[in-house]
């Protein structure tokens, strides 16, 4: 797998919140965050161990190969969460990863986040 992108940033809450919004984002009376573009697809899991790892297939369906890990670990008053986007092929172009990137970045570390009340 080539790695496209990486970030990790603190969340407020503990890991096994965190891990639960990510591994079921759509669950009924879990907090609605992913707010997908039209051209983006709901994730599918392909990993998860609680509290520490959600794998998630590519939003892209244009680029159906990529995976999205997530690790999660305690932090101070929170958890870190670190996003990896990899795909198994070659990578494209500096402009895709840029706009990938952001948009996870946009989705985890702000719509996530916000939805936590932060």
């Amino acid at each position: 797998m080539i790695e496209l992108g990486s970030r990790e940033r603190k969340q407020p809450p503990p890991p096994h919140v965190v891990w639960e919004s990510l591994a079921d984002p759509r669950r009924p009376g879990g907090r609605p965050w992913l707010d997908l573009r039209p051209d983006e697809v709901d994730p599918r899991i392909l990993q998860a161990v609680k509290p520490e790892l959600v794998v998630w297939s590519s939003l892209w369906p244009d680029r159906p190969d990529d995976e999205i890990r997530f690790d999660i670990r305690p932090a101070e008053n929170g958890c870190a969460l670190r996003w990896t986007l990899s795909t198994p092929g070659e990578a494209p172009d500096q402009a895709v990863i840029g706009h990938l990137r952001h948009r996870l970045n946009f989705l985890i570390n702000a719509q996530l986040r916000f939805s936590f009340g932060q």
